[in-house]
């Protein structure tokens, strides 16, 4: 998060509050980057990456009066962010467990095939070869700083599943990256 986006942010809060549309605007472009990136990372794809950022937005426009303005403007934007990206995750896993994703058949679910052990692949091909859970709770945890206890709560679990998700991924990580 560069300082400008902060410092743009946080000067335009009450004009967003109050409705105003360049306001708004303006902590879109403020944001938008950061947030298509966390929704990268966390879903795996630039698709849903794109609809993180769409429905993100969508949110803070509808409830920037919410904003307490106790944290920093981009954490609350960042929260939503991360449960908007999970909510897409909980949805794709329900189509998965149907066994369709629109008209063709899924077999494995995406980010279940481990690679073939003599092909070399990078930490990328890597962290998209893990199950959309694991590799959220990877990215939550090692990269966002977020507490198992904090994951646990975003995802509707408990702690110990935050920790025996990021321990399989951390092991699948070392071996596919030997």
């Amino acid at each position: 998060m560069n300082g400008k986006a902060l410092v743009l942010a946080s000067g335009e809060v009450a004009r967003a509050r109050a409705g105003d549309a360049e306001a708004l605007e303006r902590l879109y472009h403020a944001f938008a980057t950061p947030v298509y990136n966390l929704g990268r990372r966390i879903c795996g794809n630039e698709e849903d990456a794109e609809d993180v950022l769409q429905d993100t937005f969508l949110e803070v426009c509808r409830s920037i009066s919410k904003f307490r303005g106790d944290g920093s403007l981009w954490g609350w934007v960042r929260q939503v962010a991360v449960s908007k990206a999970l909510m897409l995750l909980r949805r794709e896993r329900g189509r998965r467990a149907r066994g369709f994703e629109g008209d063709r058949f899924l077999r494995d679910g995406p980010g279940t095939t481990p690679p073939e052990a003599s092909t070399p692949i990078d930490l990328e091909t890597a962290l998209s070869r893990l199950s959309p859970l694991s590799r959220a709770v990877l990215w939550l945890h090692d990269v966002e700083g977020y507490t198992h206890e904090e994951i646990g709560e975003l995802m509707g679990k408990t702690a110990s599943f935050s920790k025996s998700r990021l321990a399989r991924a951390h092991q699948d990580l070392r071996e596919w990256l030997r």
